[in-house]
Formats: structure tokens, sequence, C-alpha cells
């Protein structure tokens, strides 16, 4: 396999990664505030709920900070040593980026991070995480 299709294919798995963890921040709120009005004690489970509550936190982090994503630095590096653009390539890559990035100013950002971080702290607040109880 050549370097170039190498770089890209590294490139849209960087491009996936970065979906999947929109996904799961904003699915993850969704499944807390849902679970729990249905009862499904899974959702509150600690790991699920600091791993959620760490990665929204490094978000907000780096929009305070006016820093860019670690991964879409890689997914562009990957991408200029594929000789390629951010705009052409296959159909998946074309919709994954659609749905990720947006053209906005930098505060408009950092406030929609801020108030999505604060609804994952007013739904820990809420429905905080809550241990397994074991049975004797």
């Amino acid at each position: 396999m050549n370097d170039l299709l190498s770089y890209r294919l590294l490139a849209d798995a960087v491009l996936a990664l970065h979906v999947a963890i929109v996904v799961f921040v904003v699915g993850g709120l969704v499944l807390v505030i849902v679970g729990n009005l249905f009862g499904w004690r899974w959702v509150n489970a600690p790991w699920f709920r600091r791993v959620h509550l760490a990665t929204i936190a490094v978000v907000v982090a780096e929009a305070w900070l006016g820093a860019t994503c670690p991964l879409t630095t890689l997914e562009m590096w990957l991408r200029a040593q594929a000789r390629a653009t951010t705009y052409e390539g296959s159909f998946i890559e074309y919709w994954l980026q659609c749905l990720l990035y947006y053209d906005a100013p930098a505060w408009a950002f950092v406030v929609a991070y801020t108030l999505f971080g604060l609804l994952v702290a007013a739904a820990w607040w809420r429905f905080p995480p809550r241990r397994r109880r074991h049975r004797d």
C-alpha cells in the first residue's frame, strides 16, 4: 500500500474516532437523563459517568484556552501528509466532517461547549453516579 493511501486511511480513522467521541459526549448525556427517567441503573455506573464528565471537561477546557483539539490537529497533519484537503474524499469522510466541523466564531463554540458542560454537571448533580449494591 502506498504511503499517501496509508496516511489518508489513518486520517479517516482519526476522523471516525473524533465523531465517536462526539457521539459519546452527546449521547452519554441523553442516556443519563433518559436512563434515569426509565430506571436504567447502568447509566449511573461511576466509571461511565467519570469518563463522560472528564471527556466534556477536556472539550470545555480546550474551548476556553483556545486550543485546537489534538484529534483535529492529527487528522489535518495526516491529510497534509496524504496531500489531501479536508473537503475532498470519500462519502463517509465527507459526511463525518459535515457532522463534526462547523464554521462559526470561536466564542460560539466556547458558549456552546460551556453550556453543554453545565448540562452534564447538572445531570451529575441531579442523577449522581451510584455504585452497584452487592447482595449478601
